[in-house]
């Protein structure tokens, strides 16, 4: 355990990545207390720029963009994570059952699984949240992670067979181990790195699905996330009025945010793929010997 957080720190995209995202996570744990008024009070005139007592500015309702942007934090990682983990959940129980048990269960769970992957995935959440009406954002999640397991349960279903093949898997059924100890001791703790991929692409595309959604007004405009921040500046036509801040702000945040979690994702990876962690150490040791070769030449020359 002590050898991966070691190698997990080592690792810069995954040690940036990390920052970046508990930093978000700090800043939404302690929202009540960086802020000092309710996100949707009105604080001062329409519309004023950035300055010493409003760093990111007001909207055209006179509220301050900072708390929006800080409370707003809160709900979009929450929705992203309750997202992530529903799809997570599915797409594993799905990929792991199907792999282990074959047969019909298999045929049955890949017809599933293949019929919500065909499914046009935006249009789809368009649909039902149209259907829906103006939907808060627990019910995006929950609308979100119900629609979008299909891609981790395939990837899921793929690794999980090639670790049934495996030889001490057989050696495991051949001593009678029961289904549940196969599938939970020795087929889930190999397959971690693939569940925290899944779940850490699944938060990136929530939050950005939940920014499209609210964003074209699908969304509750009372609750307040980066997502309905955008759809408030697009209504108060903040470009056009030169009010830049009102729609910076929840697109700044929206992007480090990606950016933090793909870093991670990607850290993960590599992390967890021995092949990318020799290419990664072949990497640095030609690096290290390009700069002993130019050294010993400029010895040589002196």
């Amino acid at each position: 355990m002590l050898n991966l957080l070691k190698i997990f720190v080592r690792n810069r995209k995954a040690a940036f990545g990390v920052f970046i995202v508990v930093f978000y996570v700090v800043v939404a744990l302690a929202a009540p207390l960086i802020t000092s008024h309710d996100p949707n009070k009105r604080v001062s005139r329409p519309h004023q720029p950035p300055s010493a007592e409003y760093v990111m500015g007001t909207t055209r309702m006179g509220r301050d963009v900072y708390t929006q942007l800080v409370w707003g934090t809160r709900t979009s990682l929450m929705v992203g994570i309750l997202a992530g983990f529903i799809v997570t959940l599915i797409g594993t129980v799905v990929g792991l059952a199907a792999a282990y048990y074959g047969g019909a269960t298999d045929e049955a769970l890949n017809f599933a699984t293949n019929v919500v992957l065909v499914l046009p995935q935006l249009p789809l959440l368009l649909v039902l949240a149209a259907f829906l009406g103006q939907v808060g954002p627990l019910s995006i999640a929950i609308i979100i992670g119900l629609t979008s397991w299909a891609w981790g349960a395939r990837v899921t279903r793929a690794q999980a067979m090639t670790l049934k093949n495996r030889e001490f898997i057989q050696a495991s059924q051949l001593i009678g181990e029961p289904a549940w100890r196969m599938i939970l001791v020795e087929m889930l703790p190999n397959l971690l790195s693939i569940i925290g991929f899944n779940f850490i692409g699944s938060v990136i595309f929530t939050i950005i699905t939940q920014a499209t959604l609210e964003f074209l007004g699908l969304g509750d405009p009372l609750s307040v996330s980066w997502g309905t921040m955008l759809y408030n500046a697009k209504n108060a036509s903040a470009i056009t009025v030169g009010a830049w801040w009102e729609m910076a702000a929840p697109c700044v945040a929206i992007v480090i945010i990606g950016v933090g979690l793909s870093l991670l994702n990607f850290g993960v990876d590599e992390i967890s793929n021995p092949r990318l962690r020799t290419l990664g150490a072949i990497g640095k040791a030609m690096k290290l010997q390009k700069k002993l070769d130019r050294a010993r030449l400029a010895e040589k020359e002196a």
